[in-house]
């Protein structure tokens, strides 16, 4: 008897605690981000079972000299220069790992015009560190993302 009565608290403690435990839930990177720079909005959408990030907002969407659109100047292909940042795909082919990491996925920097392996770890709800790296995770950089929607 004297065991029930102590097991009766310690399950219901248990029930409490493990009710607020975050959850894994793949779709929760899903929506706007400001990104790391502060200079433009990341979308992030899913496609299929993977994820993707595109470019919906620049702080500075035209060029100073010119007052035309912005395009991806820094591009390594030549062929790939003229195109414009708007709306491009910058994230894709993200797989959801579970506790809140998504890896295996690539990001475009427009300001080098390089691409880089990346992995995504949603830190709290509004908070996303995005980090980009060349070979193993331990070599790359990591920036702090904020969800705007």
């Amino acid at each position: 008897m004297k065991i029930i009565r102590y097991l009766l608290p310690a399950f219901s403690l248990f029930i409490i605690l493990t009710s607020f435990a975050p959850k894994d839930d793949a779709d929760a990177v899903l929506g706007t981000w400001l990104n790391g720079s502060k200079k433009g909005h990341v979308q992030i959408y899913k496609q299929g079972g993977t994820y993707f990030g595109k470019l919906v907002w620049l702080g500075q969407p035209t060029d100073p000299a010119t007052g035309k659109p912005r395009t991806d100047e820094k591009n390594t292909d030549a062929s790939k220069r003229s195109r414009p940042l708007m709306n491009m795909v910058l994230m894709y082919n993200f797989k959801f790992d579970g506790g809140n990491v998504w890896s295996d996925g690539k990001i475009y920097n427009p300001e080098d015009g390089k691409e880089y392996n990346c992995k995504m770890t949603l830190q709290d709800q509004n908070t996303l560190l995005v980090r980009g790296y060349v070979g193993i995770s331990l070599l790359g950089k990591t920036q702090t993302w904020t969800r705007i929607k």
